[in-house]
C-alpha cells in the first residue's frame, strides 16, 4: 500500500459522487489527524494495479476508519462501513493507475469517551486509525474465516475444588510442566471442547475442490488435527461451509497467575490461499462474588484504559503492576489490544462506546453495536465481561469536602439521585452469547450495576472507604473506577489537562510531587480496602494519562511511572499484607490477602522505625485473615510490611 496520503475537510458531499475538498495536505495513515475541525474528513491516495495478471482479483481491506467510512475508487462509490472496529472488505476492478478516496465521519450516536473531556479533543477526530490493505488474491479465495470455541460446562461444585484441583490451579504462566498441563485441563471434567468454523469462499471461477482445515496448539504439546472439507461453487458464487472441530482433551486459557494461556490456531487452505485465526478455550461466569473462569473463582483487579498509545506497551504495564484485568472504558480498542491481552493472560472488561447518557440512550443502535462487538471480538479468550453505559449521571460534579457534614451531604445527594437504567438494561439483555454483562457503571446514588468511586477526589477522603462500603455495601461488588489525578511536571497547566478538574487538584496538592504522593496514597487506601473486603472485580482509574502534563493515570502519557504505579503494584500483589486503614499515628490492624488458589502459611513481618515484629499465619485460598496490629508513633516516617511466601519476600510500604 502507498505511504503517501493527503487529507482535507469535505466542503461538498456531491451526492453519490466523490466529495469536494478545497485544500489537501499530507497526512499519516494509520494515525489520528490533527488540525482538522468540524465536518467529515476525506483521505486520498493513488496506487497501481496490485494484480500480477488478469486472472487474479483485487481486494481492499479497511480497518479502523472512525467511525462511518465511505469509499470511492476512480470516482465510483464502492461502499460504506460502520462501526470502525468491524473491517470493511471490498473487491474491485482496478485500472493501471487508481485513485482511492475514503471519507470518515463522526458517529451519530455512541461516540463514548471521544465526546468527553477525558481525552484530548483530537482523539475523536474522524480518520483512518487502522491499516488499509490493497492486495491481489487468486480467482478463488478465502474471504472470511470465523472460529467460535465452545467448552463443555464445568460443574459449579468445582468452584470450591478439593486438593486435586487446588494443586492444579497452582500453575503459573512460567514454563510448561506437568502441573500446568493439569491446570490447563482441570475443569473440563472430560466434557471436551469444540470449535465451530465458518468459512466463506469467493469463487471467481467454478470450483470443485476441498479446503484443508487444520488445528494446531500454539506453544504447547497437544493433539493437532487436519481434515479436508469439500467445496463446490459455480463461477461468481460466494458460498459458506461450516465445520465443527472436536477437541477431546482440550487445554484451557487462564488469566495470568491461575494457569497457562493456551491457545489454538485454526488454519484453512485452498490452493495457494490460506487464512488462520487463533482462539482460546475458556468459560466465564459472574456471580455476587466476582468472576468464575473455567469453573474456578479468580480475582480480577487492574485498571481502566483510555485510547491512545501502543496497546501492547499498556498491557506490559498492566502485567508489571500485577493486574489481571483491563477495562476499555467507553471505547473499542484495536484488535492488537486483544491479542496482547490473550498472550499475557489479562482479562478484558469491554465497554460499549457510551458515557454520560441516561434515558436518551438509543436502544436500537446500542443493540446493533453490542451484537457487532460480540461478533468481532468474541473469539478472544481475554474478553471476560461487557458493559453498556458509563456514568449516565454524576451527582458529585459539585465536589464535597470531608467530615461529618460532608457525609450527611453525600447521603442526601445519593438519596435524591434518580437515573433511568431501562435503555442500558434493554441493550444488555440483547447481547448474544454467555458473557457476563454490566448494564451501567456509575457514581454512588445512581443505582448502577458497577460503581465508580471518587473518594479523596470529588468527595470525602480515601480513609472514608470503609464507612462508604458499610453504608452502601453494593458499591463494593463490582468497581469500575477509583482514583485521583496528578501532575506529571510542575510546569503543567492543570486547566489544560483532559480529565482533570483544576479546582479538585488544587484542593489536594500544590505541585507535581505532592499531587503524585496524594494520588499514590489514595489509590493504595481504596485498593487495599476493596481487597480486604474481597471485592472480586476492581479497576482503578486509570493506567496511563491521555495527554501531556498529567491526568488520572498512574503512568504519564509517555508511559513513565508516577509514584502511584509502584504503590498500586504492591497493593495488587497476589499475596500481600495490607493495613486496615490509612497509615497514621495510632494502632492500625494488618490483614493478609491471598488471591491465589493455594492454602498458605507465610510469615508476616512489620517494621516502624527500629521496632519490628513477625507472625506466622494461615490463610486459605482466595481468603483474607487478620494478622495483628501495628502501633505507629507520631514521629514515624513510614511503615513497612513483609510477607515471606514461597521462597520470596513481598514488601508493602506506607509513607506517613
Amino acid at each position: 500500500m502507498t505511504d503517501e496520503w493527503v487529507g482535507g475537510i469535505v466542503t461538498d458531499r456531491n451526492g453519490d459522487g466523490p466529495p469536494t475538498v478545497e485544500e489537501w495536505r499530507l497526512v499519516s495513515v494509520p494515525g489520528r489527524p490533527r488540525g482538522f475541525d468540524g465536518g467529515p474528513i476525506a483521505y486520498r491516495t493513488n496506487f497501481t494495479d496490485p494484480r500480477g495478471d488478469e486472472t487474479e482479483r483485487a481486494l481492499l481491506e479497511l480497518r479502523g476508519a472512525y467511525d462511518r467510512a465511505t469509499v470511492w475508487l476512480n470516482g465510483t462509490r464502492l461502499g460504506t462501513n460502520e462501526p470502525h472496529f468491524v473491517p470493511l472488505r471490498l473487491e474491485f476492478e482496478p485500472q493501471p493507475e487508481n485513485e482511492l478516496i475514503v471519507v470518515c465521519e463522526r458517529p451519530d450516536s455512541f461516540a463514548g469517551i471521544y465526546e468527553t473531556d477525558e481525552v484530548p479533543a483530537h482523539f475523536g477526530t474522524p480518520g483512518i486509525w487502522g491499516d488499509v490493505e490493497i492486495e491481489s488474491r487468486p480467482a478463488v479465495f478465502l474471504r472470511r474465516l470465523e472460529a467460535r470455541p465452545r467448552v463443555g460446562a464445568s460443574p459449579k461444585s468445582q468452584r470450591n475444588a478439593g486438593t486435586t484441583e487446588e494443586a492444579a490451579a497452582r500453575a503459573t504462566t512460567d514454563g510448561a510442566n506437568a502441573t500446568e498441563e493439569t491446570a490447563a485441563r482441570a475443569t473440563t471434567d472430560g466434557a471436551g471442547a469444540t470449535i465451530d468454523v465458518a468459512l466463506e469462499i469467493d469463487a471467481g471461477e467454478a470450483v470443485d475442490d476441498a479446503v484443508s482445515l487444520s488445528l494446531r496448539p500454539e506453544g504447547f504439546r497437544g493433539g493437532a488435527t487436519m481434515e479436508r472439507v469439500p467445496i463446490r461453487a459455480d463461477a461468481g458464487e460466494r458460498t459458506t461451509v461450516s465445520k465443527t472441530i472436536s477437541i477431546k482433551d482440550p487445554s484451557l486459557w487462564w488469566p495470568r497467575g491461575y494457569g497457562p494461556q493456551r491457545r489454538y490456531t485454526v488454519r484453512a487452505k485452498l490452493g495457494g490461499d490460506a487464512v488462520e485465526r487463533t482462539v482460546g478455550l475458556r468459560t466465564v461466569e459472574r456471580d455476587d462474588d466476582g468472576l468464575v473462569v473455567n469453573g474456578r473463582r479468580v480475582r480480577a483487579h487492574g485498571f481502566t484504559r483510555l485510547p491512545g498509545g501502543d496497546p501492547r506497551d499498556d498491557v506490559d504495564r498492566a502485567v508489571d503492576a500485577n493486574a489481571t484485568m483491563l477495562r476499555a472504558r467507553a471505547h473499542v480498542p484495536a484488535r492488537e489490544f486483544y491479542t496482547a491481552c490473550d498472550e499475557a493472560g489479562i482479562l478484558v472488561w469491554q465497554d460499549l462506546p457510551a458515557t454520560g447518557i441516561g434515558s436518551e440512550l438509543p436502544v436500537d443502535r446500542g443493540t446493533e453495536l453490542a451484537a457487532a462487538l460480540a461478533e468481532e471480538y468474541g473469539q478472544h479468550p481475554s474478553l471476560a465481561m461487557l458493559a453498556v453505559n458509563d456514568q449516565p449521571e454524576d451527582p458529585f460534579a459539585d465536589p464535597l469536602g470531608s467530615g461529618v457534614f460532608s457525609k450527611l451531604a453525600f447521603r442526601y445527594r445519593a438519596w435524591r439521585t434518580s437515573v433511568d437504567h431501562d435503555p442500558a438494561t434493554e441493550i444488555a439483555a440483547s447481547i448474544p452469547g454467555d458473557l457476563p454483562v454490566v448494564p451501567t457503571i456509575g457514581a454512588p446514588g445512581t443505582g448502577a450495576d458497577a460503581s465508580h468511586l471518587a473518594l479523596g477526589w470529588q468527595y470525602l477522603e480515601a480513609g472514608d472507604i470503609d464507612w462508604l462500603l458499610e453504608t452502601y455495601p453494593a458499591l463494593g461488588t463490582v468497581v469500575g473506577g477509583f482514583g485521583t489525578g496528578s501532575l506529571a511536571t510542575d510546569d503543567a497547566d492543570p486547566a489544560a489537562i483532559p480529565g482533570i478538574d483544576p479546582t479538585l487538584l488544587e484542593r489536594r496538592a500544590d505541585d507535581a510531587d505532592a499531587s503524585q504522593l496524594e494520588q499514590a496514597r489514595t489509590l493504595k487506601v481504596v485498593a487495599e480496602a476493596l481487597r480486604r473486603r474481597d471485592c472480586g472485580i476492581v479497576t482503578a482509574s486509570t493506567l496511563r494519562d491521555s495527554a501531556p502534563g498529567g491526568g488520572m493515570g498512574v503512568h504519564t502519557v509517555d508511559g513513565e511511572p508516577k509514584r502511584a504505579a509502584e504503590a498500586i503494584s504492591r497493593s495488587f500483589e497476589p499475596v500481600q499484607a495490607v493495613l486496615d486503614g490509612p497509615a497514621s499515628p495510632g494502632t492500625v490492624g494488618i490483614t493478609l490477602c491471598n488471591a491465589t488458589h493455594d492454602a498458605l502459611e507465610p510469615v508476616v513481618g512489620w517494621r516502624v522505625g527500629d521496632d519490628t515484629e513477625t507472625e506466622r499465619v494461615s490463610v486459605g485460598p482466595l481468603e483474607t485473615t487478620p494478622v495483628g496490629t501495628v502501633r505507629i508513633p507520631r514521629d514515624a516516617e513510614r511503615v513497612d510490611l513483609e510477607v515471606a511466601v514461597n521462597g520470596r519476600s513481598v514488601w508493602n510500604s506506607y509513607e506517613l
